[in-house]
């Protein structure tokens, strides 16, 4: 590819999938900070990039990308090793995993930590995020049960950039209340030997995430931009 991507990220937002990604794959690319505390994203010059006003975006030399799955699934295709090939008895393995975590948790996910995209009233947000909560811990619990060996493995992947983001944003918002990793074992060594790689401390290194940022995650304290 004759230009080199640009990732549009702010720490710690759904850009740090494709980020983890970009970094385990050493693939080219630019990073663009969106400043979330001038809500840079809803800016003019954003939404010709991203109409929805979410992060991430990922320019190429065939235009604007958006959604988190479809930026990685892209990648896959054009870097080999991010998923299976197309001709793979894997290749469905993947794909219902990476759709599964797009469609269902990060979507349930968001919804949690924006409940008022559903709702106006503080009681009907703390009703709403209980049930939201709830259904959270349910899919975890599939993902926990029924996941492929690509979990247990824990190497660099489409579906492992995707997976370790959203073990860790439960467990800070808008709380962390009522999640607890731990109670998920597989999940929780999951995260414990993915944030070793080399690739994974760069990451978070830069975005502010300390450590453990996902098998024990703290807040963000970005060096630089806003996670929120």
């Amino acid at each position: 590819m004759s230009q080199t991507l640009r990732l549009h990220y702010a720490p710690d937002n759904a850009s740090l999938c494709v980020r983890l990604a970009l970094e385990a794959f050493a693939i080219p690319h630019e990073l663009v900070p969106v400043d979330r505390a001038s809500r840079a994203q809803k800016s003019p010059a954003y939404l010709r990039i991203n109409p929805n006003g979410l992060i991430p975006a990922l320019e190429t030399a065939h235009g604007p990308l958006f959604e988190t799955a479809a930026i990685l699934l892209w990648l896959s295709d054009i870097y080999p090793g991010l998923m299976p090939p197309p001709d793979s008895a894997e290749r469905g393995e993947a794909l219902k995993w990476l759709f599964w975590m797009s469609n269902t948790l990060q979507a349930t996910e968001r919804l949690l930590f924006h409940p008022d995209d559903l709702v106006t009233t503080e009681a009907a947000r703390r009703e709403v995020q209980r049930g939201l909560r709830e259904a959270v811990n349910r899919q975890l619990t599939v993902i926990e049960l029924s996941g492929g060996d690509w979990i247990d493995a824990a190497e660099p992947s489409a579906l492992t950039a995707m997976l370790a983001p959203l073990l860790r944003w439960p467990a800070l918002y808008p709380d962390g209340d009522g999640y607890n990793l731990a109670d998920y074992p597989r999940l929780h060594r999951f995260a414990q030997v993915f944030e070793t790689h080399d690739f994974v401390v760069t990451v978070a290194t830069s975005e502010g995430l300390g450590t453990t940022p996902f098998s024990a995650p703290s807040y963000p304290n970005p060096p630089q931009g806003s996670a929120t």
